[in-house]
């Protein structure tokens, strides 16, 4: 499994435009054969912030997924970004 978490930085005034252009990206991802969750979303307490979190069934699932990256108009919006991959050996239900 694969975890892709971080976070992306936008002006305050952006940040609404910023995640309105993320619908198609999270409908798209969410459809995607290997997506089990896909979640981009405003921080509670950072008006600039806005977190990431993806995960998938396979490194190749998100490969395949990723191709070229954010958009021109999105990549101008983005003051910062940590976004981190992670290989995941395994996984324990909570609930």
């Amino acid at each position: 499994m694969v975890i892709v978490t971080g976070w992306l930085r936008v002006a305050a005034e952006d940040r609404e435009r910023y995640l309105e252009t993320c619908r198609p990206v999270v409908d798209l991802a969410r459809s995607t054969p290997g997506c089990l969750d896909f979640c981009i979303g405003p921080d509670l307490i950072d008006d600039e912030r806005i977190n990431i979190f993806e995960q998938w069934e396979s490194l190749a699932a998100v490969e395949t997924f990723r191709g070229e990256g954010s958009s021109d108009d999105q990549q101008e919006l983005i003051i910062d970004a940590h976004v981190e991959q992670h290989e995941v050996a395994g996984t324990v239900g909570l609930t």
